[in-house]
């Protein structure tokens, strides 16, 4: 790296000469790295085309489970979910024992690594929903149910400025990782009143077609809403929302 010293100060490339301005100054730089086809070749590089082939089929995984929930993810996920997600997608297709290095694939991999995987890295479930929870899949009938027990919902949902009732959202999703086809159902529970200090028992399902044989995948956020004259509104507000893998099937 070097310094523009003269009158005029460029930027772009010149050649194997990159000129580019950072924090004020206006530098230069040759070109580095290895080519591209030495990288495709030669032995030495072995490993690196094995790392990138898997990388890439964790990258592809990842965004098609994104594409797959793709509504309440938009609604909840921080802006480096997609990083995060292909980082733990990654470790799936590293647990393939199958497969050979530059081989390993999600399919083949563990996918039971993705369970409880936090989609909002910033506000986790278990923050905002202190109530205990079960979640059940009957693959036979295709149906995915949580069912909530509030003690005092009052005390067991985080308490968000102007908001007033909260929603459960549950997601359920059959994936064929091999052809990127899946059948998806996301559905939104009751409203749940926030000062309500009344035992209750919230049951939400979402459904997809029976005896599916790809995995599935049951996902459970939570919104917070504010009523105005009768209607809901959604408080515009990421860090009161959270969205959680809380299960996955293997058939």
């Amino acid at each position: 790296m070097a310094r523009q010293k003269g009158v005029i100060k460029l930027e772009g490339r010149i050649g194997d000469l990159s000129f580019y301005k950072s924090g004020g100054d206006y530098l230069a730089r040759s070109k580095g790295g290895v080519d591209a086809e030495r990288i495709k070749k030669d032995p030495a590089f072995a490993r690196t085309r094995e790392n990138g082939a898997e990388f890439g089929r964790a990258g592809k995984a990842s965004k098609l489970l994104r594409s797959v929930f793709k509504a309440p993810i938009a609604q909840s996920a921080d802006n480096k979910v997609a990083s995060r997600l292909t980082t733990a997608m990654l470790k799936v297709v590293q647990a393939d024992t199958t497969n050979k290095r530059g081989e390993r694939n999600v399919v083949e991999g563990d996918l039971n690594l993705l369970k409880g995987f936090e989609f909002n890295g910033n506000t986790s479930l278990d923050e905002v929903l202190k109530a205990a929870y079960t979640v059940a899949f009957d693959r036979s009938a295709g149906n995915a149910q949580v069912s909530v027990e509030f003690e005092d919902p009052s005390m067991e949902l985080e308490q968000i400025d102007g908001a007033t009732e909260a929603r459960l959202t549950v997601g359920v999703a059959a994936i064929n990782y091999e052809t990127s086809e899946y059948e998806v159902d996301v559905v939104q529970s009751a409203t749940i009143d926030l000062n309500s200090k009344v035992a209750s028992t919230v049951d939400t399902s979402a459904s997809i077609t029976a005896d599916s044989t790809q995995p599935v995948f049951v996902v459970l956020g939570i919104e917070y809403y504010q009523t105005v004259n009768g209607e809901l509104y959604i408080i515009n507000n990421k860090e009161s929302r959270s969205l959680a893998m809380v299960a996955v099937d293997i058939p």
